[in-house]
């Protein structure tokens, strides 16, 4: 991966210093703490300003809709207090003038605005885009006093230069290099990045073996043609340093489509952990209460035997005495005579009646508990489904759809994500929609199937529901839809699994049921080697 370099910095800063010097702040946001969205219109055009922060995916751009839509950007409804101080200072304010400052990774924004006496006063809005010492300063330019940074670094971090408010804002220590367009010797290609500004690592390693004529005219920026290699790995802001690559119209849509690849790249493995770890601990949760009732189940089997001491007592009542400690009785069930303990304060009907209301109590319990289990049951083999919805998912809307339905009240948060279509193949003159995750199969079953469709899953695992669309579909066909169905689901490697399939007007799905979830009748079982 390339990091985003000075070089960069000020292709794109050239590129776009027209549009930013006299263009309107209108809008600042903060989705997470080290990214920030501002809406900058001049002229009629409103672009989305975007900047990050972060360590390794440190960049500037202007990002288009659909890379905005891949980056996931979610709007938290309680802005976060860097952010509102910016909206405080920035807000409806016009950036006067932009700048780099030489050789450095800062992009400058000076802003002319008005404080709460209606002065006019010049503010500074400084980007540092360094590795892990990236930050957002505001500071005021008069004074040359911070106002506020998108984080803080104190003595115990910096030695050399500390960042909060109230604190003078500082450049970073100058680098001991030289400007390489003041250079006429010899280059030493592996100290290339040390020894001049401009040139970084991953830049050095594109121009090695360039001369240095030819380095001059890359870093006055001379035939700019902005381009990405094929697998994503590299960018270069000129077309001869990669092979085969993607090129690309501007500096700016090369940023942003290099650095949404990764971002998308590293959000769809953040939130594949994050939905594993959670359905992975539900299931765990359900297991244990699983375990728990079957243990408590095991204990009221004894409700039956208290059912059979009550009827013995009360057909030994004429040769017995009350108030008794013991009692012997013939047990006809089992043809053998038994001893049954007694409370000596009652009489033998009053302990025959506390056997019933223990029996009654038992029978009770039994009941309950056969129905917690029968939900727990129904829970887990969802949270199983879920599970492996998450594993086979393949991009990051899969995800999203996922999350939506696992973690509801977070995706009130964020855009309601687009519902993705579950897969259509054609198999001959017959349709087969194949869900990938609970929401897909739900709108299966409920928005796709007709009475005679049939439907197709494995049996007693996870997987995706199989709809065959089609009258009178021959055996051949059938035997294609169960395939897909074993090769869509948990045990795709199996050597033998059963799956079922029925018509879809044998399908029923209960009232509050989980989403996906039905109940089949009339079904048929096809075993796949």
């Amino acid at each position: 991966m390339i990091t985003f370099d000075s070089l960069t910095l000020k292709a794109w800063t050239e590129e776009n210093f027209e549009f930013l010097t006299g263009a309107r702040i209108q809008k600042i946001q903060q989705p997470t703490r080290r990214e920030f969205v501002f809406s900058i219109r001049k002229t009629g055009e409103t672009r989305k300003f975007y900047i990050n922060i972060n360590p390794q995916l440190h960049h500037v751009c202007f990002m288009n809709k659909e890379n905005e839509d891949r980056r996931i950007i979610e709007i938290p409804k309680k802005p976060p207090m860097f952010c509102m101080l910016l909206r405080k200072y920035l807000e409806n304010s016009v950036i006067c003038k932009v700048n780099q400052p030489p050789y450095e990774r800062i992009l400058e924004f000076y802003i002319e605005t008005f404080n709460e006496l209606s002065e006019k006063i010049y503010l500074c809005l400084a980007i540092e885009l360094m590795g892990k010492h990236s930050n957002v300063i505001l500071y005021n330019y008069d004074t040359n006093i911070i106002i506020g940074c998108a984080h803080n670094i104190g003595a115990e971090k910096s030695s050399v230069r500390e960042m909060a408010g109230t604190l003078p804002y500082v450049y970073p220590p100058k680098q001991h290099k030289c400007d390489i367009l003041n250079y006429n010797g010899e280059i030493n290609y592996e100290t290339l990045s040390n020894d001049f500004y401009w040139i970084s690592k991953s830049f050095a390693s594109q121009i090695n073996g360039q001369n240095l004529s030819q380095i001059k005219d890359f870093v006055t920026l001379r035939g700019l043609n902005p381009e990405i290699s094929t697998d994503y790995k590299e960018f270069s802001l000129f077309s001869k340093l990669l092979t085969s690559p993607i090129k690309k119209d501007s500096v700016n849509e090369m940023i942003d489509d290099y650095f949404t690849h990764y971002q998308e790249k590293d959000k769809f493995q953040a939130i594949k952990t994050h939905l594993t770890t959670f359905t992975n601990q539900k299931i765990k949760k359900l297991k244990n209460s699983l375990l728990k009732l079957e243990e408590q189940l095991k204990r009221e089997e004894n409700s039956d035997t208290y059912r059979l001491y009550g009827d013995l007592i009360m057909a030994s009542l004429y040769n017995n005495k009350d108030f008794s400690p013991l009692i012997e009785v013939f047990d006809y069930e089992n043809n053998k005579n038994i001893t049954i303990e007694l409370d000596s304060t009652k009489t033998l009907k009053e302990n025959a009646n506390k056997f019933y209301k223990l029996y009654n109590k038992g029978k009770t319990s039994k009941q309950k508990l056969g129905e917690m289990r029968e939900n727990i049951t129904e829970n887990l083999t969802y949270y199983e489904q879920v599970l492996y919805s998450i594993e086979c998912a393949e991009n990051i809307s899969d995800l999203v759809e996922i999350k939506s339905e696992l973690m509801p009240e977070d995706s009130e948060k964020a855009t309601k994500p687009k519902a993705i279509e579950p897969e259509k193949l054609q198999i001959e003159e017959y349709t087969v929609f194949i869900g990938k995750n609970n929401r897909q199969n739900d709108f299966i079953i409920s928005k796709l199937a007709k009475d005679e469709d049939l439907w197709f899953h494995t049996k007693d695992c996870a997987g995706s529901h199989v709809l065959l669309k089609g009258e009178n579909p021959p055996d051949e066909i059938i035997l294609q839809c169960a395939k897909l169905a074993k090769k869509y689901s948990s045990a795709p490697n199996s050597s033998k699994i059963g799956v079922i399939y029925t018509k879809r007007k044998y399908l029923r799905k209960p009232p509050k049921a989980n989403l996906g979830y039905v109940t089949y009748k009339n079904e048929k079982e096809i075993i796949i080697d």
